[in-house]
């Protein structure tokens, strides 16, 4: 099983330096991935909508740049969104950055996306909520076909191009890896249709989880797919909104027990979260960097 790190943006408090540090120890300690997260901005409460599942002023540094800082200051270790927010950003863009990426890191990146869920970050960036979906899927398609066709033309839907032509393509070309978040049934159908892999937020039952993963193999197959192809990603824990959550890395037999559990059912990624790491009690990026070192130590002895 390969283990990716959810990079922490609250590094930048430390400067530049210590963000490229934690991208290079991330890489030297040995782990497969380095991840990031999205999103642009987070809503106050008002009287209008709740609270955000997250503090309104968590710091959050912009995905895919953040992407760009670490493939300049690594060699090896392959890089990903879990997962950028993409039916709020205009797709044409996005293939041109991540292709972009995926030319300066020589073919290390792997894109995840989601739908999102916060309407409130839809609206400022005056992108619509409540198509979204049937935005992703097109936006999908839209990404392959500038990744891979010489000539681009596409007639109707929200993203029709007439003779466009995009270069240079990423090294993977239109194969470079769309791996689809979300545990929704129209998510997984979306996985199992169009996506190259699953990436699981751990949010639910283990039960749940193994049923979600059947799920996609079923829609994979009746889209004429292989689903044995499809590749499965789960979080080691759900992002930590509570006290019990903030706490679950500072447990490393803990995290061992838990990787093994996603291990046996079947998951070929998993992804330790660093600024839960950082909550759990590294309150530097030194002290998070010796923690990743341990865990790292620590799972692959279990794991392989």
């Amino acid at each position: 099983m390969k283990i990716a790190v959810e990079f922490p943006s609250v590094a930048f408090r430390e400067g530049p330096k210590q963000v490229a540090a934690v991208a290079r120890a991330i890489e030297e300690i040995g782990y497969d991935e380095l991840a990031v997260f999205d999103h642009v901005v987070m809503g106050y409460p008002t009287e209008h909508r709740p609270a955000p599942r997250y503090p309104s002023n968590m710091p959050v540094l912009e995905a895919l740049i953040l992407l760009g800082f670490a493939a300049a200051v690594t060699e090896r270790v392959s890089l990903s969104t879990e997962v950028l927010v993409l039916p709020q950003r205009q797709p044409v863009l996005v293939a041109k950055q991540v292709s972009t990426l995926d030319t300066l890191s020589a073919g290390r990146m792997r894109l995840g996306v989601g739908v999102g869920w916060q309407e409130a970050e839809f609206d400022v960036l005056q992108t619509s909520f409540k198509d979204r979906g049937r935005r992703m899927d097109e936006a999908i398609e839209v990404l392959r076909a500038y990744w891979g066709q010489e000539r681009i033309d596409r007639d109707g839907g929200y993203y029709p191009a007439d003779a466009i032509a995009m270069d240079p393509k990423p090294p993977q070309g239109g194969k470079l890896p769309i791996w689809i978040g979300g545990l929704t049934d129209a998510a997984l159908r979306r996985a199992g249709r169009l996506g190259d892999g699953w990436m699981g937020s751990a949010t639910g039952s283990d039960e749940g989880v193994v049923k979600a993963m059947a799920k996609i193999r079923g829609y994979a197959e009746q889209a004429g797919r292989d689903p044995s192809a499809i590749g499965m990603q789960l979080m080691l824990a759900p992002p930590p909104t509570d006290a019990e959550g903030k706490s679950f890395y500072a447990d490393h037999d803990r995290v061992v027990r838990r990787a093994e559990q996603i291990s046996a059912m079947g998951v070929d990624w998993t992804a330790v979260n660093a600024t839960a790491i950082f909550q759990a009690g590294a309150r530097s990026v030194d002290a998070m960097i010796d923690k990743l070192a341990q865990i790292h130590t620590k799972l692959r002895a279990a794991l392989g």
